[in-house]
């Protein structure tokens, strides 16, 4: 990984006890401790706390989970999963660090070759929306 994930500043935070309902963009780092019920996409590093619950896809440059994700994490250069985190959707990097006691129920691209996790990125998230139209139906 290019950067520890620990190791960043941070532009946004939505602390402990708040609650956000939409999709949020972001420019720079962000801490999450409360609750989201939207997307994130942001263009530095994520950390979601022990607390937080998320329900949306995250998309990131790093990604350190530490609560409860039910939405797809995609963080080229690493997403860590404490041992306190839970994930229920899917997970795509070039390096992927996991904990004991981590609940991932998902599939994971974990590729470390720059072009060929475009590829498989692409194909997975294609699967997927392929998947929704025809359960929506």
């Amino acid at each position: 990984m290019a950067s520890n994930v620990d190791d960043f500043s941070m532009n946004t935070m939505i602390s402990m006890g708040s609650a956000f309902s939409g999709d949020l963009r972001v420019l720079g780092g962000m801490i999450v401790e409360g609750d989201i019920d939207g997307n994130i996409e942001t263009s530095g590093n994520i950390i979601i706390g022990d607390k937080a619950r998320i329900r949306g896809n995250i998309v990131a440059r790093a990604a350190t989970i530490r609560g409860i994700v039910i939405g797809d994490i995609v963080a080229p250069e690493g997403i860590k999963l404490n041992s306190t985190s839970t994930v229920i959707g899917d997970v795509a990097t070039h390096r992927l660090q996991v904990e004991d006691k981590v609940v991932l129920h998902g599939n994971c691209i974990s590729i470390s070759d720059e072009e060929r996790f475009d590829k498989e990125s692409l194909a997975q998230s294609q699967s997927k929306e392929i998947r929704n139209k025809a359960i929506i139906k």
